[in-house]
């Protein structure tokens, strides 16, 4: 059996055991307290953080009332449905990569992608409680993943990456917050970290992607009338992109692979 199918047979089981696991996650969430509305994407009037958004109670437009997270975690088949997501993605990276250092990375960020984005789409928000505990796990493994390749430059491109793609979303937020909500900002630095980890090129496309296919995939959405195209959930674009990235950053920016 050749190696890719060896990575993906191995990532697609790992994942799918995440993505089982994933409900119980999603039913643990706290609410966001009460008075703070939920808005797009990542908390984007207040949500469940305490950061302010600038003139937050002046451009936050009303929303639907929130699903509550034990609702969410309830539904029928959503184990299985994340279990296939999660080994459907993790196996397509598996393949891509082989058996390299960074794989139990991606196979980590592919089940917190999928929890998340079928939570930030049915609620517009991408909960702290998932994101940040992300960081110790993300950072150490792409840690790993840089002593075992023996690739010192991981490093240098983590945080060069995690501050510029982190950088830029900030800054987006501070000038629309409309448009990009703090959880996307807190999200963004996951994603960097992780397509980092593979390359610069991985980097590029993957932190690029996630702009194009957001805008692409709101406008499709809206004139479908499935979302309006002011608020909409914006982490599965993120995650899309990324995964874009990492299977084709390389191919794309061949001299950057």
């Amino acid at each position: 059996m050749s190696e890719p199918l060896v990575a993906a047979l191995l990532a697609a089981v790992v994942a799918a055991l995440g993505g089982l696991l994933a409900p119980r996650m999603i039913a643990r969430l706290p609410e966001p307290e009460e008075g703070r509305a939920p808005d797009d994407t990542g908390e984007r009037a207040r949500g469940e953080d305490d950061s302010p958004v600038p003139d937050a109670d002046a451009v936050a437009p009303p929303v639907p009332a929130k699903v509550p997270y034990a609702e969410l975690a309830a539904r029928p088949h959503l184990p299985a449905a994340l279990a296939v997501a999660s080994a459907a993605f993790a196996g397509a990276v598996g393949g891509r990569l082989g058996l390299d250092p960074a794989l139990p990375l991606w196979v980590a960020v592919t089940v917190l992608g999928v929890t998340l984005s079928y939570v930030d789409w049915h609620t517009r928000l991408l909960p702290k409680r998932l994101v940040l505990p992300a960081y110790p796990v993300v950072l150490a493994l792409a840690l790993l993943a840089a002593l075992l390749g023996r690739d010192t430059d991981v490093l240098l491109r983590v945080g060069v990456g995690w501050l510029v793609l982190s950088g830029a979303y900030a800054l987006l937020w501070i000038v629309s917050p409309r448009g990009i909500g703090y959880g996307d900002v807190r999200l963004s630095g996951i994603l960097a970290i992780a397509l980092a980890t593979l390359g610069w090129a991985e980097l590029i496309v993957g932190g690029y992607a996630g702009f194009v296919l957001g805008a692409v995939g709101g406008v499709a959405l809206a004139a479908l009338g499935l979302v309006d195209r002011k608020a909409f959930p914006f982490g599965p674009f993120m995650m899309l992109g990324a995964w874009a990235g990492a299977l084709w950053g390389s191919v794309l920016l061949r001299p950057w692979g």
